[in-house]
């Protein structure tokens, strides 16, 4: 059987002929003026990409192993959270996050009966504890389990701002356990920087500083390391920035001789999430799951389209858990490792990422490092300023928000409909730090219209 190379019938078209006929079409129109434009990272994007003009030696390899769909449960009842595991991964889960607040929860009986063999658990302490730790790490040995701890003393600090005891103390503990456990254990929290309203390269140099800082501070990183991201809105953007991350850690991690890729999960943004028209937060998180697996997520998380209003539900769970399985089982979304690769626009964007985040980087490394940035102000002062800039954009509807700053629905009334407070909560006390504090774009429209409904 002959193979007929198709594309050998037609002419190459050179850069300097495709942007000859584009400022034909323009008549005189200015063509940077007209057709590039400025990301709010100081990119300047062009409207085409070619290969005569793109000269990318980056390694952007993701995972290869295909990403998994990841069911978050909060444990209040250890019973009822574990038979909510269960249902959900009968129904389409492949990964479990649990969130445990108490020391007290017993593992063996929140792990009863759940299928152990290629299922990744995740567990999320808000809390600093050797004991329980250990016990996870006992549990994980003697099941043959798949357990990832995701303990984060630097984002209880940003987020809290506060340690959970101080900085000695705490890193004492992460060094005892890096030293007793075999499970990773380690987690940056890095999504609290993009819900705050930093932009990509701060959110990418600011996850690479706190990487740095817990390489500095204990002594044997012997396991994996958890990034925890959250997706914007940006879609060529946002897949960019995950591969530049995964780039920019393992450049990191080499230089410290450890030897393990980073374990990437992603969660769409809150920020851009609306408590009107809320049906429309399920494209938008359809789009930033697009955008995490293409990026090289190693797990996806979504956020139910009424997570910001409404306690944990079955029917949020299961729309968000499906909008995943549509992108894995029938988009195939899982077929092929490192789809990006090749894309010009996606492989430049990939590259202009890391180079600006890893000169913020040094520059953070230069003056004192994270920690030092935090106590003294300068990492919020940045991401304040990066926030405002799009809040500007949203309040003059330059950033839209459809069904919140475009095209509102007057007649949509939700004040009956809260069942959680969707807002900045205030809670005056002394801190070590100003956190940085998660913000939506809405919040104040929102809360002008709530005010009005009858």
């Amino acid at each position: 059987m002959t193979i007929k190379k198709i594309f050998t019938e037609f002419d190459s078209i050179s850069a300097k002929q495709w942007k000859q006929q584009i400022q034909f079409e323009l008549k005189g129109a200015d063509y940077n003026e007209t057709l590039v434009w400025e990301s709010p990272e100081g990119i300047k994007v062009k409207p085409f990409y070619h290969n005569d003009d793109t000269n990318v030696n980056l390694n952007a390899n993701t995972s290869n192993v295909p990403f998994t769909i990841v069911q978050n449960i909060f444990v209040h009842d250890v019973k009822k959270s574990n038979a909510r595991a269960l249902d959900s991964l009968q129904r389409g889960a492949e990964s479990v996050r649990f969130t445990i607040e108490s020391e007290s929860i017993s593992i063996e009986e929140l792990m009863q009966n759940l299928p152990l063999e290629n299922v990744n658990y995740y567990f999320n302490l808000p809390f600093l504890s050797i004991e329980f730790s250990n016990k996870i790490n006992d549990f994980a040995s003697k099941n043959k389990a798949n357990i990832f701890i995701q303990i984060d003393p630097i984002g209880q600090l940003v987020k809290d701002g506060n340690w959970f005891e101080n900085l000695v103390k705490d890193f004492e503990k992460l060094n005892t356990i890096t030293s007793k456990t075999t499970v990773p254990f380690l987690t940056i929290s890095s999504g609290m920087y993009q819900n705050a309203g930093a932009n990509i390269i701060q959110q990418l140099a600011y996850t690479l500083a706190q990487v740095n800082e817990y390489f500095n501070r204990i002594s044997a990183m012997n396991q994996p390391i958890t990034i925890e991201v959250a997706v914007g809105t940006n879609y060529f953007f946002e897949i960019a920035k995950l591969r530049a991350l995964r780039i920019l850690f393992n450049t990191l991690a080499s230089e410290y001789n450890h030897n393990f890729d980073c374990h990437i999960i992603a969660t769409p943004t809150k920020r851009n999430k609306t408590l009107y028209d809320y049906n429309v937060n399920m494209l938008r998180t359809t789009t930033e799951c697009m955008s995490a697996i293409l990026g090289g997520a190693d797990a996806v998380a979504n956020l139910p389209y009424d997570a910001l209003y409404h306690k944990d539900n079955e029917f949020g769970d299961r729309i968000s858990r499906n909008q995943l399985l549509i992108l894995k089982h029938e988009s195939y979304f899982d077929k092929v490792n490192n789809p990006a690769d090749g894309t010009y626009y996606i492989e430049t964007l990939t590259e202009q990422l890391a180079e600006k985040a890893l000169e913020l980087f040094k520059d953070i490394e230069k003056n004192g490092g994270l920690i030092s940035q935090l106590i003294d102000g300068t990492i919020q002062r940045k991401i304040n300023e990066s926030a405002q800039k799009e809040q500007e954009l949203f309040d003059s509807g330059k950033e839209v928000l459809l069904g919140t700053n475009k095209y509102p629905n007057k007649n949509d009334q939700m004040k009956n409909d809260l069942e959680l407070y969707p807002f900045v909560k205030q809670n005056a006390r002394k801190t070590l730090i100003t956190p940085i504090i998660e913000k939506r774009l809405a919040e104040k429209v929102e809360q002008e219209r709530l005010s009005q409904e009858q």
